[in-house]
């Protein structure tokens, strides 16, 4: 068990044997007692109690928490990303991680268990910051731009207590070397579709994952979401990550 919570209301008073307390199970054991304008309420924090809410609609990221054996729930944020704005890919990764936890924290009841997290990758290249591509020419011309190079892929993680208020953010940074891909693999690479829906327009755990060389950090990083970091942001709020583990 974690530890315990009182909140204590209305007037001060004795205790006998005519007081009554009732109890109950969620997220945890809470307790109310109350006698004469007492109520004392306690909640004690369970070793399951907390569950982890996933702001993005990436099922890789989700992928990534259920191969850990992180069973979250996915509430899209919906926010529109073209209105934030930064001089740099790392600034933008954290700003637009922080806007999606944020936006769908607000937007829920209030839940003492409940953790949200928001992420979001951002690719720099040779002073450029990709995201999404536009369309399918824009990807082909990126790739034709980042064959045989190398960039830095960052992911912006922030995660925020629903009812506690303490938050935890950090961006986990991953260079990637591409491979010198030819235009024709260029060309069926984009006609796949897959560059069309990823920052930097490739992915490392798809077809995308045959085109680069070498990565130099984490590779969770890459695909959306690091576990380490994700471990370390959690114990800045006192959560070790097993308490989020499936049973």
């Amino acid at each position: 068990m974690g530890v315990g919570r009182a909140r204590w209301e209305g007037l001060a008073g004795g205790w006998g044997l005519g007081d009554y307390w009732v109890c109950r199970w969620k997220m945890g054991l809470a307790c109310t007692f109350a006698r004469c304008g007492l109520v004392v309420s306690l909640f004690v924090q369970s070793d399951n109690a907390y569950r982890l809410i996933l702001a993005s609609a990436s099922p890789a990221r989700r992928a990534l928490l259920t191969g850990a054996g992180i069973d979250a729930e996915v509430i899209v944020s919906g926010v529109d990303e073209s209105v934030v704005e930064a001089e740099d890919a790392y600034t933008l990764s954290l700003a637009l991680a922080r806007m999606k936890a944020r936006t769908v924290a607000a937007e829920l009841p209030a839940d003492p268990g409940a953790l949200v997290l928001g992420c979001d990758s951002v690719l720099a290249f040779e002073g450029e910051i990709f995201g999404k591509p536009a369309d399918a020419q824009e990807a082909a011309l990126r790739w034709m731009a980042m064959r045989g190079k190398s960039g830095v892929l960052h992911t912006g993680h922030h995660l925020t207590g629903l009812v506690s208020g303490r938050q935890a953010e950090a961006v986990g940074t991953t260079v990637v070397h591409f491979a010198d891909v030819t235009d024709a693999e260029i060309e069926a690479y984009v006609a796949s579709g897959e560059p069309l829906q990823v920052a930097g327009a490739f992915t490392l755990d798809g077809r995308g994952g045959a085109f680069v060389e070498r990565i130099e950090g984490d590779p969770g990083n890459v695909i959306g979401l690091s576990l380490p970091l994700l471990r370390t942001l959690l114990a800045e709020m006192d959560v070790p990550i097993t308490t989020l583990w499936r049973d």
